[in-house]
């Protein structure tokens, strides 16, 4: 059986451009990109409260063309694997950076199937892309 090949694209959205976005408008802007069947790489992180909205917002959205997100923040690993010193630098950059610090993953659940961490690398389980 021949595999259909389609063009994946990534979309990566630096924190600037929603940096001064009010948290719906965020959560709008992020989920029209999914909806146009790219995988956003944003720069930093969602507010909880802002990825629960986003993910509430999906589930509404659900229909036959629109499946729902798959959603991950990928940041250095946690604070209690790092040495005393590496920890007071990360609360240091912590706030200054806030949530510029990390990358966040969403993708269209009828692409994304699924987003394996480990220390070393980011991998994603896509399905084949439906060429247009």
């Amino acid at each position: 059986m021949a595999r259909k090949r389609g063009l994946l694209t990534l979309q990566f959205v630096p924190y600037v451009d929603i940096e001064r976005l009010a948290s719906p408008d965020r959560v709008e802007k992020l989920l029209k990109i999914v909806k146009d069947e790219k995988i956003v790489l944003l720069e930093g992180r969602l507010k909880s409260r802002e990825e629960a909205e986003l993910i509430r917002r999906t589930m509404e959205d659900i229909d036959d063309s629109f499946k729902g997100i798959e959603i991950s923040p990928v940041t250095q690993g946690s604070k209690e694997e790092l040495a005393f010193f590496q920890r007071i630098r990360a609360k240091l950059i912590d706030l200054l950076l806030g949530d510029r610090r990390g990358l966040t993953i969403i993708g269209p659940a009828s692409i994304v199937k699924e987003i394996r961490k480990d220390p070393d690398k980011i991998q994603l389980l896509t399905e084949d892309v439906k060429k247009k």
